[in-house]
């Protein structure tokens, strides 16, 4: 299938390596060819995301068939439907969660995987939406099943996840606890939502979790952290409380005591969402486009967007990240 008007090549990030360091510069690339079951998009905005640091690393490479293309998150225009989608069309705007090739000025996507950029959402707004909502929906709500009452603790309250976290949480009726490194970002999560905000740097969250929550610990806990926060998760949870590891920011190895595992009747969780199925993900987009789309067009939810940066400057965007000063979302605007 082919539109005249559409290039065969496009610009695209590529990894390279000098000095076996790897980098990452714009090279020209064919066009990605629109399957049965896949839209292809005309990207104007990719988010970044710490996934992205670790692929360019080589510590997290693609799912075969993937495309070797950074970027798990994407806004932008559909220019071509393949022969199997009829909820889509040329010209819808949408943003997308893909397993790859964001950092490009096109992408073939899974129909099931798009939604429509959210009204009065900018392409910015609406590219910082899919990788962070659709993981915080699958781990907190789907796997964890937070409920309204419960109190629920992010780490990392200002990250992309984090603020995602605390409006999700705070929005479906939980109370809000988050972690965050200094003062500054402890009264953005205030803002965004929290009911209380730690500064891990000069309070010891369980104790502070402890008194938030008059003893009793948080029931849900999501970590990006690890490594010794295992065990500190552990004390800060509540009876029958449900924790999710998500990422390892202090490493994927702990050495730690499970008893409380036992005597608190706690559940661990782990999971990653880029090598899922594609009808896991359709289903996690159907949930949030019934839930909580209408929350964003209400203006009761919004992605929290740091900084944007052109495409050419991706290496500036991953530095911004491993710098960790950011508050939301750093986005890749494509021209």
């Amino acid at each position: 299938m082919s539109i005249p008007d559409l290039p065969t090549h496009m610009n695209a990030i590529e990894i390279k390596k000098r000095d076996d360091s790897p980098y990452m510069t714009v090279g020209e690339i064919a066009l990605p060819e629109c399957g049965p079951d896949d839209v292809l998009v005309r990207i104007a905005a990719a988010g970044v995301n710490r996934p992205d640091l670790m692929q360019v690393a080589g510590m997290y490479p693609p799912p075969p068939g993937a495309s070797e293309i950074p970027g798990l998150e994407l806004a932008g225009e559909v220019v071509m439907v393949g022969e199997n989608v009829h909820n889509w069309k040329s010209g819808d705007t949408v943003c997308a969660l893909v397993t790859g090739g964001g950092y490009a000025q096109y992408a073939t996507v899974p129909a099931a995987q798009c939604l429509p950029v959210p009204k009065g959402q900018s392409m910015v707004d609406a590219a910082g939406l899919p990788e962070t909502f659709f993981t915080v929906w699958h781990n907190v709500f789907d796997k964890a099943q937070l409920q309204a009452g419960e109190t629920f603790l992010v780490h990392g309250g200002t990250s992309g996840i984090g603020t995602t976290a605390i409006q999700l949480a705070k929005a479906f009726g939980a109370k809000v606890i988050a972690t965050a490194g200094t003062d500054e970002k402890c009264q953005a999560c205030r803002e965004l939502g929290a009911d209380v905000a730690i500064n891990y740097k000069t309070q010891d969250f369980v104790d502070e979790v402890k008194t938030a929550t008059n003893g009793k610990g948080a029931n849900v806990i999501l970590d990006m952290v690890a490594g010794a926060y295992v065990s500190r998760n552990f004390k800060a949870a509540a009876f029958d409380a449900r924790i999710l590891i998500i990422a390892f920011l202090r490493g994927p190895k702990a050495e730690t005591n499970f008893t409380p595992l036992l005597l608190k009747r706690l559940t661990l969780m782990g999971s990653t969402l880029r090598a899922q199925p594609v009808a896991n993900k359709g289903a996690i987009a159907d949930a949030l486009r019934e839930k909580v789309w209408p929350l964003i067009e209400a203006g009761k939810i919004a992605p929290v967007i740091h900084k944007t940066l052109p495409l050419a400057q991706a290496e500036d965007a991953h530095a911004i990240l491993k710098g960790g000063a950011h508050i939301g979302k750093v986005i890749l605007e494509v021209d």
